[in-house]
């Protein structure tokens, strides 16, 4: 089935959010992936807490305070890598079959679009550094609403600019809170299960669970 659009989260989606400390692994040594995990959760813990409050700042903001959280709560990881891991987070790689899929979907006549809580910063060097700039036709960030998902309103930018019904939308996402929200919107979410999580949110469930983008 080919949709109007189909519109993808970013971060662990199409963006390894653990290439960063991956690629610097021999600089941080044996805490790396453990530093990787909290500095992801600490980021997400961030944005949805400040959305309840209404005290916004922005994804690039949040994921340097996350960093600094992850490294003081393991402080045998040398601080001199902070930069490094920073800029390496401004330029992640893509998931391998992200540029294949993507070309394949837009063949069929479909929008393919990009929707996170990530900066237009952020995201412009993520699609820039992977070279989807040629194929990705929009990117739409929270920013322009200051406010994270699954906040409805944050869906609501690609209906709106689209001019699209919430079912005509694909919306892809490894983040099962994510697609929790996209369901809750009308959207048809697909959720990646790239880590075979189990399930959360049975009243709003996925349309579809794929282990990767290879099954679009």
């Amino acid at each position: 089935m080919t949709h109007a659009a189909y519109v993808f989260d970013a971060y662990g989606t199409l963006f390894d959010v653990h290439a960063a400390v991956r690629r610097h692994a021999s600089e941080i040594g044996p805490q790396g992936p453990a530093l990787s995990q909290l500095w992801r959760a600490k980021q997400l813990e961030y944005s949805w807490v400040r959305s309840l409050m209404g005290a916004y700042r922005d994804f690039w903001q949040l994921t340097e305070e996350a960093l600094d959280f992850a490294l003081a709560s393991m402080p045998d990881v040398d601080r001199s890598v902070r930069a490094t891991l920073l800029d390496a987070y401004f330029k992640l790689d893509c998931y391998t079959e992200v540029p294949g899929v993507l070309k394949a979907l837009k063949a069929r006549g479909a929008k393919v679009a990009i929707l996170s809580n990530g900066s237009p910063a952020m995201l412009e060097s993520a699609v820039r550094n992977a070279a989807l700039d040629e194929i990705i036709d929009d990117i739409f960030s929270v920013d322009a609403l200051r406010v994270f998902k699954t906040a409805p309103e944050v869906y609501d930018l690609v209906t709106t600019s689209y001019r699209a019904y919430p079912e005509a939308i694909s919306f892809q996402s490894s983040n099962r809170w994510d697609i929790a929200g996209a369901a809750k919107f009308g959207f048809r979410p697909v959720w990646i299960n790239r880590n075979q999580m189990p399930d959360e949110y049975p009243d709003l469930a996925p349309s579809l669970i794929l282990p990767s983008l290879s099954g679009l």
